[in-house]
């Protein structure tokens, strides 16, 4: 009988070791797989953003080329305006100018007897 409790005490001993072992076992896959789902969250929230920021960049994008076109439009109106002031300088003096040129020619005509 001593043999059969004995052959017992090991069995249990030895099955209460396996268990011990298979929780030890089953807690370490446990925290690898929370760390992993950890890393997993942080992975999509890092991806989340980047998408984000893509985003963000294509629309920053597409204005700054509005903005190139505007540029471009007002830069033409500037140009067709100051255009359009030195022609009228220009009409002015021309005016000017042929008054006096007129003035003078009258004014010589006069003095000739025309």
């Amino acid at each position: 009988m001593s043999k059969s409790i004995g052959k017992r005490i090991f069995q249990h001993s030895f099955r209460n070791d396996i268990d011990l072992f298979a929780k030890g076992i089953l807690q370490i896959i446990l925290e690898i797989s929370q760390s992993k789902q950890a890393n997993l969250a942080l992975l999509e929230e890092s991806v989340s953003k980047m998408g984000a920021l893509s985003t963000s960049v294509e629309k920053l994008a597409l204005s700054m080329e509005s903005m190139v076109k505007e540029q471009e439009k007002q830069g033409k109106r500037l140009e067709t305006l100051e255009s359009r002031d030195g022609e009228l300088w220009r009409k002015a003096v021309g005016y000017v100018v042929t008054a006096i040129i007129g003035a003078f020619l009258g004014y010589v005509f006069t003095l000739i007897g025309f």
